[in-house]
């Protein structure tokens, strides 16, 4: 299950029925609205287009990756105990489905503490063969605010416009994690800035039709792992199989896989890189369908707090 880490060179079948007719009378509300039943993150194609426009990019992600490889789990500096993160909500709604409820979003905020927290109910079905490495992250999260702004946009892709005078403008980024709520369109669930970019862009965007466990929330990416997912990008969690066939993600504890999975594989679903190993298909940082992603692991858990370890790229937060 181990795997090479090397430094980086340049760098989700339960009432269907129920969920389809919910899915169905979105698109009657709005004939535009595009139901995934695959998911999309567009986080990798982001970071490589952010890679283009900034020269300097590629080498402070480089020293973010070295210190996540050096850094002892043992060093992590808690606030009371704890790592804190503000949230700042941030809706861009054309339509009544956009504009979300206070309690979808709070729905979300508490789906995130129960994730980072081994909280979640389903983390009792992690397998034997990961019991090892499954991990308590101990991050805790608190809706810090919700703004709102009235678009006449129908979807607004991945350009980061959104985060501009266009939609809302990030609140404090050092300090809060900024999460955007909006429609992205073309088949994308969402996605997220990974920590070294820019401040003016710093945070995560969902679509507002996966966020959360109430409202607008539609199967089978209706149990906020979308979030949970995107959000571990934010924290520098590559994708699992590293974004290429049998790639790397830059922990230890995870294995190797071929590509994305999609749906819930049957357990246990093997890969055929080097080693065949049993793929952790319900790792967060997987496509399965959300009832089918329940864990992170101790590596995992230590690259992300590295982040917010003195000198991190997120150490603001901790202080």
């Amino acid at each position: 299950m181990e795997k090479i880490v090397i430094l980086l060179s340049a760098v989700m079948m339960f009432t269907a029925c129920s969920e389809d007719d919910k899915a169905e009378q979105l698109q009657m509300e709005d004939p535009t609205t595009e139901v995934a039943n695959k998911r999309g993150c567009a986080t990798d194609e982001v970071f490589q287009a952010q890679l283009a426009a900034d020269p300097a990019l590629a080498a402070r992600m480089e020293m973010i990756e070295q210190q996540a490889q050096e850094f002892d789990l043992s060093e992590a500096r808690l606030v009371n105990g704890e790592i804190v993160i503000p949230v700042v909500v941030n809706v861009l709604y054309k339509t009544n489905a956009e504009n979300i409820s206070v309690a979808q979003i709070q729905s979300q905020i508490d789906v995130l503490n129960k994730d980072f927290n081994a909280a979640n109910s389903d983390f009792a079905n992690v397998p034997s063969v990961f019991a090892g490495v499954k991990a308590n992250v101990g991050i805790r999260f608190e809706l810090d605010q919700v703004r709102r702004k009235y678009v006449n946009k129908t979807s607004w892709g991945t350009a980061d416009q959104m985060k501009k005078s266009a939609g809302l403008t990030p609140l404090e980024p050092t300090k809060k994690l900024n999460l955007w709520v909006c429609t992205i369109g073309g088949g994308i669930l969402g996605y997220a800035q990974f920590p070294g970019g820019s401040s003016a862009t710093d945070g995560v965007v969902i679509d507002s039709k996966y966020l959360g466990t109430t409202g607008t929330a539609t199967y089978p990416f209706n149990l906020g792992r979308t979030a949970t997912h995107e959000v571990g990008h934010w924290m520098n969690l590559r994708h699992i199989w590293g974004d290429t066939n049998c790639g790397t993600d830059y922990v230890a504890d995870t294995p190797t896989h071929n590509t994305a999975n999609y749906g819930v594989p049957t357990f246990p679903h093997y890969s055929t890189c080097s080693g065949t190993p049993i793929e952790m298909t319900m790792n967060y940082m997987d496509y399965s369908d959300d009832r089918g992603l329940y864990m992170f692991t101790n590596g995992q858990k230590a690259r992300m707090l590295s982040l917010f370890s003195p000198g991190g790229a997120r150490y603001s937060f901790a202080q």
